[in-house]
């Protein structure tokens, strides 16, 4: 995605793009020739939210655009529209003109609604490119769009050629890149080192897809420890509890926290933060052989607390919930999980915004803040502490699903706080990974969420 940007040394002459509302669009016009303003009129541009008009000059090429914002209250003026820009400018050079306002903000949606996946069909097609200028962070943006094309790479990459042992690979190759070590427990390992809830929802897989622990680590062993857990289930049939095959349909994408995961590690790494980070993903497919793990089993989880299986479909948490006592260990100064964990979290607020649990008021206030400046939208929900007797249990320490049919995304978070001590600095994010119709700045498909305003509070929090 980062050929979409060009460094402003490197082309003088580019074709402006100018940005104006409905009631900005008079006095815009007022600064073009005569021509150039009958032609806007002439077309009935309005500057409605999104709206591109091609500008000819005097030797009828591309002389400027116009690109619409919409009104300040108009419900679909995204901050990542000129994201847009991308899809509907023909092939060429251009440059922010007038309107934009945050001009970094507009380059980095410029970028990301570039992105196209090619693993599997070539885009030989010449796209518009977009000239940087000197006062934006080029190299800054770059970081940034490159962890973002990794993750949506990941997630939109099919179940046959990412099972576990292709996310360590492709862990493997970031922690090389990077200049991180890399160390994976796989198959029976993960009993003999107690991480039995790994091991459970991953033993029914076929060979060559064994259930694996990832484990990245950089940076100086005294810096503030960072360490991010990515939940990689690389394909949820449901296991024994199955799901309907609709329902299977987006679950290549359930390893979604992880590609996140390794998306914020990308940009953490690029950055040379001096943070001291980790990064663990539990990688499992949740299968269906004789092998499988049952509703009705009680796992012993890597704490000691025994798990009754409600549910085999809850999966997730139970892999999450190794990894994070592994985590807890050794008392990091903030604790990330990224998980596609719960429809429940759509069902409350969408596709779009991920809900995110912590102990910590200042931390989830610094977290809104950030998501709030580069436009990658979170809510806080509660981390309900009355909730937690829905997953009680009358054989085990507890459920891994709740008894009743509400607060599905709360009952979860509940369940995985179980795992972490209450002293500890954590998030829990939510994620769907994935964007079910092109948008401005998203194009359809996997999708990188809670990371870009992640990666801007842990820069705050630990940059040099």
């Amino acid at each position: 995605m980062t050929d979409a940007l060009l460094p402003a040394a490197t082309h003088q002459q580019a074709i402006p793009i100018h940005a104006t509302a409905p009631d900005g669009l008079s006095m815009l016009s007022a600064m073009l020739e005569a021509r150039e303003a009958a032609w806007v009129a002439a077309t009935g541009f309005t500057a409605k939210a999104g709206a591109v008009l091609l500008v000819p000059d005097s030797s009828g090429r591309i002389g400027s655009v116009f690109f619409g914002l919409g009104a300040a209250d108009a419900g679909d003026r995204s901050p990542l529209l000129p994201g847009k820009l991308a899809r509907d400018l023909p092939a060429g050079v251009y440059r922010l003109g007038e309107g934009f306002g945050d001009a970094g903000l507009a380059c980095l949606a410029f970028a990301l609604g570039a992105y196209r996946f090619t693993r599997y069909r070539a885009d030989t097609a010449d796209k518009p490119r977009l000239v940087v200028s000197e006062d934006v962070d080029l190299a800054g943006l770059t970081r940034i769009v490159d962890g973002v094309a990794l993750a949506r790479d990941l997630v939109n990459a099919g179940a046959n050629d990412m099972g576990p042992a292709d996310l360590a690979a492709a862990a493997a190759a970031l922690a090389a890149r990077r200049g991180a070590a890399f160390h994976e427990i796989v198959g029976d390992a993960l009993l003999e080192r107690n991480f039995p809830m790994i091991h459970a929802v991953g033993r029914a897989a076929a060979l060559g897809r064994e259930p694996r622990l990832i484990d990245i680590v950089a940076g100086e062993a005294t810096a503030a420890k960072v360490t991010i857990v990515g939940k990689g289930v690389c394909f949820d049939t449901g296991g024994l509890d199955i799901k309907p095959s609709s329902s299977m349909l987006l679950m290549k994408k359930d390893m979604g926290g992880a590609a996140n995961a390794l998306g914020l590690a990308e940009m953490i790494l690029a950055a040379r933060l001096p943070v001291r980070l980790r990064v663990l993903i539990p990688a499992v497919e949740n299968a269906i052989s004789g092998a499988a793990f049952r509703p009705g089993d009680v796992l012993k989880s890597r704490t000691g607390l025994t798990v009754e299986i409600g549910n085999t479909d809850a999966e997730g948490r139970l892999v999450l919930a190794d990894a994070l006592a592994l985590a807890a260990e050794e008392e990091p100064d903030l604790l990330i999980d990224l998980a596609t964990l719960t429809g429940a979290a759509r069902v409350a607020l969408g596709p779009e915004v991920v809900p995110f649990y912590t102990r910590d008021d200042a931390l989830a206030a610094d977290l809104a803040r950030h998501a709030a400046a580069v436009a990658d939208p979170l809510w806080r929900m509660p981390l309900w502490g009355p909730y937690a007797t829905m997953l009680d249990s009358k054989v085990a320490d507890i459920n891994n699903v709740s008894s009743a049919p509400f607060a599905g995304s709360i009952t979860a978070a509940l369940f995985v706080a179980r795992f972490v001590p209450a002293a500890t600095t954590w998030i829990h994010a939510d994620i769907f990974a994935w964007n079910p119709s092109a948008k401005p700045g998203r194009p359809e498909g996997g999708e990188a969420q809670a990371i870009r305003a992640l990666y801007a509070m842990i820069a705050e929090r630990y940059g040099a």
